[in-house]
């Protein structure tokens, strides 16, 4: 059974981790979901490719906080969160967060906080690599 809090290099499935949340409870009435995808553009630059990279053991706790925290702040069943470091290309799987709940709010809701709070508190770096040169990415819209 796949950990619901992860880092990996590999891709994830959508349906695997959807598949695995829904196994957790028959209570669950609504799933909400965030998929990050890599775009080729970041402004008005070409993008090859997305690096991420973490300060693994820091980012992985944090991002454990933020699973407990969701749970408890929203009320949900459970949460997974899928972070992908290493290279990844455009149209590729960055980031998963799928939330679970007696109903459709407090999983949309949870859904929108965990990305926003993930963005802000996870020790994850993305450097973008493009033919005008390589960028470190610092802000998060």
């Amino acid at each position: 059974m796949l950990d619901a809090v992860r880092l990996q290099q590999e891709d994830f499935s959508l349906d695997r981790e959807i598949a695995a949340l829904r196994a957790v409870s028959r209570r669950i009435g609504g799933i909400a979901v965030f998929l990050g995808c890599a775009r080729d553009f970041s402004g008005d630059r070409k993008v090859d490719e997305i690096r991420f990279d973490a300060y693994e053991a820091m980012a992985l706790a944090e991002l454990q906080n933020l699973h407990a925290q969701a749970v408890s702040r929203f009320g949900l069943i459970d949460v997974r969160i899928v972070h992908r470091l290493g290279a990844v290309h455009a149209g590729d799987n960055i980031v998963l967060i799928a939330a679970a709940a007696e109903h459709r709010a407090p999983a949309l809701d949870a859904c929108h906080w965990l990305i926003d709070e993930l963005k802000a508190r996870a020790p994850i770096w993305k450097k973008e690599i493009s033919p005008r040169g390589d960028a470190w990415v610092t802000s998060h819209p």
